[in-house]
């Protein structure tokens, strides 16, 4: 017996042990943020809230990749609730948002995986070199050759002026490009032999007769800013091949996108059949001074972006165009993709010269609207969320969403509190089977924006608790005229005079 309590004894310590191991995830605060940070070459700081469930999810996972990491990149956290001077100094309008630091300064936004495994395999890239210095022909043809663009500068001075400057630049972008460097005699003498350039190799599996599968840097002296320039304004080229890796580097302008079964492992030829067609007909519209980005991508993997604009991408043997514009405007050509290149020469024309009908995802309108809280759907978005005299509350929510659900309930509760107020509407909008206009960015759910009275081009994200209190204290700060509650003691008063 007195064996078997030590061993229960002994096993309720290991697991206290265990539950209160200390974390390999640095804790920031407002007071130790500036110091911490610059003691790190690299850090990751994810910027948190408790109550947040994606933060919740994504915790197992980030404290994993710290043990793994442990001794070659530090991980760090700050509780927004607590440390908002922080929070608010970096613009964390969401949670959670992960950002890199180096030497204390912020590098920029973490877009990468959000699994321990992707997380460690992300960094661990990072932990290295900004620029790779390659010290042969073999090691020169070895990098070109890779899938993805590569930026390599010549210099015959290693580390003199020109040399430092491309590796600031190469510093600040080295979580979205390839840099290597080199002053090898052979590489010199084929490529620079004045002694110093930066050249771009667009990947070879791209190259075509309508550009240069080379760009060389010929703006004058060399500083941080112009090769910076220099690079994001021609690595891509004319037509690049979009893809999951490369997408948050080529999306986000006015952009025309061919999507068909595009795969350059499998079929290198016939993706670049149709790709061919496009270069051709863009550069004729960029050569006459019309400005637009084309990519081609693979109808399989942007399935998701044909849904977006209404196609259906599962069948055909063409490519299925459409263009969406930085503000969010989506345009797609009826017309099918002939090879001679005319439909894709018309459709251009009508979008430059503005006689395209914008495309918009929707809903239909309900029959019936009168609920205490307002269905929204794109077709009467204006009408609803947009009516100048009206403070909205607007729930972007996905039907399959459990924290949506969890708000249900609440949300409408809040909506009948409020129900007396003309001034207040309290609405909600499936964000997966409507158009969401560009000023309410949407990249979980629930996302809940109010709108105000008079300043409807300038909505706020609403990023307090989900408690009805909590919605109660937000609406009474940021109507526009004194909010007007049902109390539910007054209600009760009411209700035992009238008996």
């Amino acid at each position: 017996m007195a064996y078997q309590t030590l061993l229960l004894c002994g096993l309720f310590l290991l697991a206290a042990g265990s539950a209160f191991a200390s974390s390999d995830v640095v804790d920031l605060t407002d007071d130790n943020f500036e110091s911490i940070t610059k003691q790190h070459s690299l850090l990751l700081v994810e910027f948190f809230a408790p109550w947040c469930g994606h933060c919740k999810r994504l915790a197992p996972e980030y404290e994993s990749a710290a043990t793994r990491l442990k001794g070659t990149v530090s991980l760090a956290k700050v509780d927004c609730t607590a440390n908002s001077n922080t929070c608010n100094k970096y613009g964390v309008s969401g949670y959670p948002t992960l950002k890199i630091f180096r030497d204390g300064e912020e590098s920029g936004a973490y877009d990468g995986p959000r699994t321990a495994d992707g997380i460690v395999s992300h960094l661990k890239k990072q932990a290295g070199p900004a620029s790779v210095t390659l010290r042969s022909v073999e090691e020169f043809e070895q990098f070109i050759g890779d899938k993805d663009p590569s930026v390599v500068g010549f210099f015959r001075d290693m580390y003199g002026p020109a040399h430092s400057e491309f590796l600031k630049a190469a510093s600040n972008l080295r979580e979205k490009y390839r840099f290597a460097h080199t002053s090898e005699d052979a590489l010199l003498q084929k490529y620079e032999s004045d002694g110093e350039d930066i050249i771009l190799f667009r990947p070879s599996h791209l190259a075509n007769k309508f550009e240069d599968s080379t760009v060389s840097y010929n703006d004058g002296k060399m500083s941080n800013n112009k090769i910076k320039n220099f690079i994001q304004e021609n690595i891509f080229g004319i037509c690049p091949h979009l893809t999951e890796d490369n997408k948050d580097l080529i999306q986000g302008k006015d952009i025309l996108v061919a999507y068909y079964d595009v795969d350059y492992e499998k079929n290198p030829k016939g993706s670049n059949y149709w790709r061919n067609r496009l270069m051709k007909v863009a550069k004729s519209f960029l050569d006459a001074g019309k400005k637009l980005d084309f990519a081609v991508a693979s109808r399989k993997t942007f399935g998701h972006e044909l849904s977006d604009f209404g196609l259906d991408g599962s069948t055909g043997d063409v490519p299925v165009v459409a263009i969406r514009t930085a503000k969010g405007e989506k345009f797609v050509m009826q017309e099918e993709f002939s090879r001679d290149g005319k439909a894709i020469e018309r459709f251009l024309q009508d979008y430059f010269d503005g006689k395209l009908k914008r495309y918009l995802k929707s809903e239909p309108i309900p029959e019936s609207n009168d609920g205490l809280v307002k269905t929204v759907v794109a077709e009467n978005f204006e009408e609803i969320v947009n009516d100048e005299s009206k403070d909205v509350l607007i729930e972007f929510y996905a039907p399959w969403c459990g924290h949506c659900k969890n708000l249900e309930p609440k949300y409408k509760e809040l909506a009948e509190k409020v129900a007396s107020d003309p001034n207040i509407v309290i609405a909600k909008m499936d964000a997966t089977a409507n158009d969401v206009p560009s000023q309410y960015e949407v990249r979980g759910f629930p996302t809940i924006y109010f709108a105000p009275a008079g300043s409807k081009q300038d909505p706020k994200k609403y990023e307090g608790g989900r408690e009805v209190s909590d919605f109660i204290s937000y609406l009474k700060k940021e109507s526009t005229v004194p909010l007007n509650i049902v109390e539910e003691e007054k209600s009760k008063k009411k209700k035992k005079q009238e008996l």
